[in-house]
């Protein structure tokens, strides 16, 4: 199927849209303050170790300490049972597992680092919510056609290329190379040559070296190497003979891309194409629009149902509704298709909105077990479209569907949103009554542990809101109030206070 990149690049921030068949079907924005993490490789101090979670904190030279858990510390025992994933860098997007064996590692953490060690570490998560990145000791190095990895001896091959053939070729041609490293073959490299392959781990080889010179160099915590920038990392990855063309609306990023590709992958060097119309790159898909409705909290579907999610920090849960659908034949009928069209909407939002984590679908309630079948096996079909690793498992009873998605980076609402500065993020405020209960029972608190031999009157500073429910809804209750305390109470407005802010103060 045919499809396009756009790079659409400004002074703060470039984004690059991946569209197939004039559908959105990948998003990438990186802004200059907040470049993503993932792949760079640091020199790390051992902060803290942590027996009873099996984990240690390390700074990296960031403000927050990273996390390394037990299982992501590359030890001589680790080399056997080694297990990676060509996605475990955000660099490599594309949902496809490498042949690998187990790994089952018992040694605790507290044998293994200690306080004070310095170790080689890669960003494989960036920092999410309050949490620091998340670290591994499993160098990996993404080129075009393979991942290569510096320090341990492992051979594997995407399982994406599915002809068994092709991948004794490629099993062949790395064994006759024989790197020093480690090697994962992309699913790029399907067809590929000897001569393509050998370069690429050739290139990756040099550079794993160089990494570890710049690691040996630097003595302090702090980062040895960075990795490409968003649109050249997009390229490596998404090029494809499916891409016709890939549009450029910057000059200089366009000369960058263009010898980027020259050197990388040649053959693509007349698909780069310098985009100078002045409708803006993006309105050629409505991308805009795409990313606006991916920041809604609720999405409508075609049918006039509609579907809702709510992004917790390691949790998404997706509510699918009717909504004005009312369908033409029967109650089951008419739920059955809704579901079904949400399927597809559900898919679509979790890539561009790259929604990760655990993920609990709450499906309409369907009484067929066919139809919940039905359902979750079209869940799973359009999730293969994903280039994030899923898995889900089956429907409950109730149209509860958990799954989870690989998720290396923040979502899109994270990056481009921040929380409410009014409601703190939590999505509501408290009811005006609410509040003016609370100063109520505050007075009344405040009052009765006060010396009364004076009684003098009392002043509330609060927002304009409450006063004027106080005065509409809730004056008998004040007149009660002020005569049990035997004070009179007034208020005073504040226009910079929030509504569920106030103060007492007693004259």
């Amino acid at each position: 199927m045919a499809a396009e990149i756009l790079i659409n690049v400004r002074s703060h921030e470039t984004r690059v849209a991946y569209v197939e068949a004039g559908v959105l079907m990948d998003l990438k924005i990186e802004r200059k303050t907040s470049p993503t993490l993932v792949g760079t490789i640091h020199r790390g101090v051992v902060t803290r170790v942590l027996p009873g979670m099996q984990a240690a904190f390390v700074d990296i030279g960031l403000d927050k300490a990273a996390f390394l858990y037990v299982g992501d510390i590359l030890t001589e025992e680790g080399k056997e049972f080694f297990e990676h994933d060509e996605n475990d860098s955000e660099s490599n997007t594309e949902n496809e597992d490498s042949s690998r064996p187990s790994r089952d590692i018992k040694t605790p953490i507290q044998d293994l680092i200690k306080e004070g060690d310095h170790l080689m570490v890669q960003v494989a998560k960036d920092p999410l919510g309050t949490k620091g990145a998340r670290i591994t000791t499993h160098i990996s190095l993404p080129g075009r056609g393979v991942v290569y990895m510096p320090y341990i001896k492992h051979t594997g091959i995407s399982r994406k290329i599915e002809d068994e053939d092709e991948k004794e070729r490629l099993k062949k041609i790395i064994q006759k190379i024989n790197p020093s490293g480690g090697v994962i073959v992309r699913t790029a490299s399907e067809g590929a040559t000897e001569e393509s392959l050998r370069a690429d781990i050739e290139y990756l080889d040099r550079l794993g070296k160089e990494i570890q010179k710049s690691y040996e160099k630097k003595k302090t915590a702090g980062s040895v190497h960075a990795e490409l920038d968003v649109e050249l990392r997009a390229l490596r990855d998404l090029m494809s003979e499916q891409v016709t063309t890939v549009w450029v609306d910057d000059v200089e990023v366009y000369k960058k891309v263009s010898k980027f590709v020259t050197q990388l992958m040649p053959k693509y060097r007349q698909n780069i194409i310098m985009y100078e119309e002045r409708k803006p790159l993006f309105d050629l898909y409505d991308i805009d629009l795409e990313i606006s409705r991916a920041m809604e909290r609720k999405v409508w579907l075609k049918s006039g149902g509609y579907i809702v999610f709510d992004e917790a920090e390691a949790l998404v849960v997706v509510d699918v509704n009717t909504g004005r659908f009312v369908g033409k034949k029967d109650l089951e009928d008419t739920i059955l298709k809704t579901n079904l069209e949400a399927v597809k909407e559900i898919a679509h939002q979790l890539r561009v909105r790259n929604a990760g984590g655990i993920i609990i679908i709450d499906f309409i309630d369907m009484e067929k077990q066919v139809h919940r079948e039905q359902v979750l096996s079209a869940m799973v079909e359009e999730l293969k479209k994903d280039r994030s690793r899923t898995n889900v498992t089956s429907m409950s009873e109730l149209g509860l569907v958990e799954m989870t998605r690989k998720r290396i980076r923040p979502s899109l609402v994270k990056t481009l949103c921040e929380p409410c500065s009014y409601c703190d993020g939590k999505g509501y405020i408290k009811r005006k009554g609410t509040v003016a209960n609370e100063i109520f029972r505050e007075l009344e608190r405040e009052i009765s542990m006060a010396d009364n031999s004076k009684k003098k009157g009392v002043i509330i500073h609060c927002h304009s809101a409450i006063v004027d429910w106080v005065y509409e809804v809730e004056s008998e209750t004040l007149e009660i109030l002020e005569k049990r305390l035997g004070r009179t109470i007034a208020f005073k407005i504040e226009p910079n206070y929030h509504t569920e802010q106030y103060e007492i103060f007693q004259e």
